[in-house]
């Protein structure tokens, strides 16, 4: 599905990519653009590729064919050097949260800067207390993750994720798992990180009202096509049928209940015969 969108405005951009683990086709021909400084959601059912997308994006792997670029570089191309510095451009929640379990949550946040930083550790001490703080958690500094409910566990993910003040966010499936408080929390900090700090936000879920309640702008993907693609409200009235199954949660639609196979009665009598 081509696009027609202002390129100079795009922080990533992805054209006709086609990505395949052994004959399991992930994508096939896909285009997709992530604007800057907005929120950029990617839904689909499970096992649609979301996640491969981001690490696709990160250089993480590489595409057969098509390319994807960031800030108009192509990332397929670049030195290990080159892609590592651009990384750190990007922050990244990953879905389990990824803590570090032997640190506490001060030190979790404070890894990446003293990694990829020469600053003095007292500079590394307000940061660090400062990325607490826009997350709720500045007063839970000295606990550790088996300490932490899954939400506060998210949250200090989140912190850690703009330890270094990335251009972009990429957020695999942030809401996994989170109860309606926890959920709510980190819908708010989303929306509020991305409009305070002028992020760049790719969400990757398939929790659909929460995800089109802050998003800018979606990509629906199924069978490694976008199906569909605009703002919240043009995909809740999209003309697709395979759409409207997937934000209605319908059990009847384009996607079967059964899986294919013979014919029920000819499995039955087969049976029988044998």
């Amino acid at each position: 599905m081509a696009l027609e969108t202002d390129s100079s405005n795009n922080l990533v951009t992805v054209r006709d990519l086609h990505y395949a683990i052994g004959s399991r086709v992930i994508y096939k021909g896909v285009d997709i653009d992530i604007a800057r400084g907005r929120i950029t959601a990617i839904m689909g059912p499970s096992g649609t590729g979301k996640t491969t997308l981001l690490r696709l994006i990160s250089g993480q792997w590489k595409a057969q064919s098509g390319t994807v670029d960031f800030d108009g570089q192509r990332i397929a191309k670049l030195s290990q050097a080159k892609l590592f510095g651009l990384r750190k451009r990007m922050g990244m929640l990953f879905q389990s949260g990824a803590l570090l379990t032997d640190l506490s949550v001060y030190d979790n946040v404070a890894f990446p800067l003293r990694e990829h930083t020469r600053l003095p550790e007292r500079l590394i001490r307000d940061i660090v207390l400062m990325k607490l703080e826009a997350v709720g958690l500045r007063g839970a500094r000295g606990l550790f993750p088996a300490q932490l409910s899954g939400g506060m566990a998210r949250r200090v993910a989140l912190a850690r994720a703009i330890a270094l003040d990335p251009e972009m966010i990429m957020y695999d499936e942030p809401f996994a798992g989170q109860d309606p408080i926890s959920m709510g929390v980190l819908l708010r900090l989303i929306r509020r990180l991305n409009d305070v700090l002028g992020l760049t936000s790719i969400v990757v879920s398939h929790d659909v009202k929460e995800t089109l309640g802050i998003a800018d702008y979606v990509y629906v993907i199924s069978d490694g096509e976008v199906v569909d693609h605009g703002t919240p409200d043009d995909i809740r009235h999209s003309k697709s049928d395979w759409v409207q199954q997937f934000i209605h949660a319908s059990a009847d639609g384009p996607v079967p209940f059964h899986y294919a196979g013979s014919a029920y009665a000819t499995d039955l009598l087969g049976a029988r015969s044998a």
